[in-house]
């Protein structure tokens, strides 16, 4: 199988985790009607999905270095379908629990095992293919409110999981006959996890990077609805604005990528990231919901160009032998940096106010940027291909 085939496969198989989640984030408010599950329990429940999801990041997506990357990626999709089929009938907490918590572990073993798998199959182009990855990651993940508004009125709250479970499954047997390059199981010195690999400096600066991101992504997921109904915004400006983030990246997600491998991952993220900072800053500044709006369209442009950037970088810093342990590790880093830092704003924003919120933000990213261009140092400029840097350690 060519590179670009699989590529689109695994894109596909990305799309399909997504969607699942997609549709799980849109029916949160049928499950509290429909079943008397409280939105603090509903809260828990995705919560619990995201600590699944960053343990299997960690202690298990190493294996995929060790020559199981396929077998990670089948019990991950064996996982996530099984996840689906509970929550679809799942009227209870504690069944609704188990089955985020099934889908958690499925996606957090899979993904960096497919990331290590594309970078891999064709290390020439792994920033458009990365960048591919990010727009399946994104397309799947809008999917899910449209499946859902079509399905659940005329069907019920099982349809659209059952949907997005059919889909996988039919998707599966294809998925699972792909020829796969293992590559180098060399983890010599290592224990196998990550950890070791926080003595390269460039790659601790990807994790900076990548941190800044999701302290961005934190910020706007827990505020943007919240602050638009404060001010006053219709619900379809609120919803606009979450489309209006999702299309540019599946529009540019692969071309972000290609400009990254092209000019520099670390280059490029600083640009995006400190513009990211500023757009932060504005929202808290903006006197209308039409003007965050506004803010947004830029800033969604700007992030879809640049936010592959980290992903990119770990492919060229890290030896090739161990990309699924690294992108696993950057990939829990984010997710728990996302789930801190929503608290975290929600806190500030209700004790002070708005542009105290947006500003802590902003400060927090420039910090985690500046610090990584330090960490990168002389491989600030690096481009190109899969790299096999030594282990550098850090100072101190």
């Amino acid at each position: 199988m060519n590179a670009r085939r699989l590529v689109a496969m695994l894109g596909l198989l990305t799309g399909l985790f997504a969607a699942g989640y997609g549709v799980m984030f849109t029916a949160l408010d049928d499950f509290r009607d429909e079943y008397g599950i409280s939105a603090g329990h509903l809260g828990f429940v995705v919560a619990a999905g995201f600590f699944a999801q960053f343990a299997a990041q960690v202690l298990l997506a190493p294996r995929a270095d060790r020559g199981q990357a396929k077998r990670l990626v089948a019990i991950g999709l064996l996982c996530n379908l099984v996840g689906l089929l509970i929550v679809a009938f799942a009227q209870q907490l504690p069944l609704l629990l188990v089955g985020r918590l099934v889908g958690g572990l499925g996606a957090g073993m899979a993904v960096p095992a497919v990331r290590r798998i594309v970078i891999l199959a064709d290390p020439a182009h792994l920033g458009s293919n990365l960048g591919l990855l990010l727009a399946a990651d994104v397309g799947g993940f809008a999917m899910g409110p449209v499946v859902a508004a079509l399905l659940i009125g005329p069907f019920g709250i099982p349809a659209p999981f059952l949907a997005i479970a059919a889909a996988t499954a039919a998707c599966s047997p294809v998925l699972l006959r792909v020829d796969v390059n293992e590559g180098s199981a060399d983890v010599t010195g290592s224990s196998g996890l990550a950890f070791d690999l926080l003595r390269i400096r460039p790659f601790v600066a990807t994790i900076l990077y990548g941190a800044a991101v999701f302290t961005m992504i934190g910020t706007f997921d827990a505020l943007w609805v919240l602050v638009l109904d404060d001010l006053g915004s219709s619900e379809f400006v609120s919803n606009l604005g979450i489309t209006v983030f999702a299309l540019p990246l599946v529009v540019f997600g692969s071309l972000g990528g290609r400009i990254a491998q092209r000019v520099g991952p670390f280059r490029v993220g600083a640009v995006g990231l400190v513009a990211g900072s500023m757009f932060m800053f504005l929202y808290g500044l903006m006197p209308t919901g039409g003007a965050m709006l506004a803010i947004g369209i830029v800033h969604s442009i700007s992030d879809s160009l640049t936010v592959s950037s980290s992903g990119v970088a770990v492919g060229m810093v890290v030896p090739a032998s161990r990309q699924a342990a690294a992108q696993g590790l950057l990939g829990g880093t984010q997710t728990l940096v996302a789930g801190v830092i929503a608290i975290v704003a929600g806190n500030v924003y209700e004790t002070f106010n708005r542009t105290a919120a947006y500003t802590t933000c902003m400060i927090l990213m420039l910090a985690m940027v500046i610090t990584g261009i330090v960490l990168a140092g002389s491989s600030f400029g690096v481009r190109g291909e899969v790299a096999e840097p030594p282990l550098e350690p850090v100072p101190g």
